[in-house]
């Protein structure tokens, strides 16, 4: 039988690239269900090529126009709680969750709670609701697959031991399109600066974060609920040719290292067929043309969302729901020209350290807590 995939946000960078990889896959992978937030246009388009049996679209406001553009084949509906239901469908095998931002999470948990694998690439997810989302899934028998290249990269590589036997992992960064920018060249970074990344193509969001390394900060987070880890057994080293994806050092002094281009379908592809390894549509490395690999450690005076990442690892409870609530708040801020880039850190600093704590919280403990941040940069901005 094939396995039948939903796929959360599929027209963002990384739903497309799931479908193409799903198309690549060949018969066995077959579409059961596709989601948007507001881009019915793109979504139409994608149903009407991929013929999945149901779409949702976040925005109810763009239903009809939906429709109206889609073939009779597939069933669909709108509204955050249809995309709950997309997941929960009883043909579902597999939901790759590529929603951007904390908007992804109610679905998120729902496919958990319906028993459902993910292939994780909306981080922010388990960043703000890890203490939610990790519990649910041992509860469920849930498999959380990690989609972010990096963490996909750490999850290949425990391969090689067991998980007593870890000593520490190596998380890389490509330290994005500031990583030789002076912190004086940083105070005037413009929207247009930040978007320039020289290794990855990825949406305006993540991209940002990369800028200032907050991307790296809530892969740190995001790692201590993936593997349990201790925040101070994660090493980021800044990896500019973005070839290495991550490391693993093993208690016997050994180094398992996952490579490869910088291409985002070869782990989406692991992420679908694991624990099988097909035949795929990513891009080979070719190892002869790599004449060096360079590593350095970060520098935390230019980047000190990093040490924001840390805090908020040790802390856990809802200090990672305040930490990416204020960050994509700040984030949009900057990119709409209202916030300059060295300010995005300082709003998320403060929104973190005086946000209203919950150590054990409830998924309404953490949405309460990200509506605070958000509120918090506001005010911030207005100050």
């Amino acid at each position: 039988m094939p396995r039948r995939i939903v796929i959360l946000g599929s027209t963002g960078s990384i739903g497309r690239s799931t479908i193409d990889v799903i198309d690549a896959l060949g018969d066995e992978y077959q579409f059961e269900g596709l989601a948007a937030g507001s881009q019915w246009e793109l979504l139409a388009e994608q149903v009407n090529r991929c013929r999945p049996a149901a779409a949702a679209i976040a925005d109810p406001a763009f239903e009809a126009r939906l429709r109206a553009q889609v073939n009779g084949h597939t069933e669909i509906s709108s509204g955050p709680a249809a995309l709950c239901e997309l997941v929960a469908r009883p043909a579902c095998d597999f939901v790759v969750s590529a929603i951007v931002g904390s908007a992804g999470l109610p679905a998120t948990l729902a496919a958990i709670r319906a028993g459902r694998n993910v292939g994780l690439a909306n981080k922010e997810a388990l960043v703000a609701a890890g203490a939610v989302l990790i519990p649910e899934a041992r509860r469920t028998g849930a498999r959380i697959l990690p989609i972010d290249s990096e963490h996909s990269a750490i999850f290949q590589a425990m391969q090689a031991g067991r998980r007593q036997e870890v000593r520490c992992v190596y998380l890389t960064a490509s330290g994005g399109p500031f990583r030789t920018w002076s912190r004086e060249q940083l105070e005037s970074a413009t929207p247009q600066d930040a978007l320039q990344h020289p290794t990855w193509n990825m949406g305006p969001k993540i991209t940002v974060d990369s800028a200032t390394m907050m991307n790296k900060a809530l892969e740190i987070i995001e790692a201590t609920w993936l593997f349990d880890l201790n925040p101070a057994d994660i090493q980021v080293l800044v990896h500019p040719e973005s070839i290495v994806h991550s490391m693993v050092e093993f208690c016997d002094g050994s180094i398992i290292a996952q490579m490869g281009s910088p291409d985002m379908r070869t782990p989406i592809q692991y992420a679908l067929s694991y624990p099988q390894r097909l035949p795929g549509c990513g891009q080979r490395l070719d190892l002869a043309s790599m004449r060096r690999l360079h590593f350095e450690p970060p520098d935390l005076d230019r980047f000190p969302a990093l040490r924001l990442g840390y805090e908020a690892a040790e802390r856990r409870g809802t200090a990672g729901a305040a930490l990416n609530g204020a960050n994509e708040e700040a984030v949009a801020a900057f990119r709409a020209g209202k916030l300059r880039f060295s300010d995005i850190t300082r709003v998320v600093e403060v929104a973190l350290g005086g946000h209203p704590f919950v150590a054990h919280p409830s998924l309404e403990d953490v949405q309460r807590v990200d509506a605070w941040a958000r509120s918090e940069v506001a005010r911030c901005l207005k100050a």
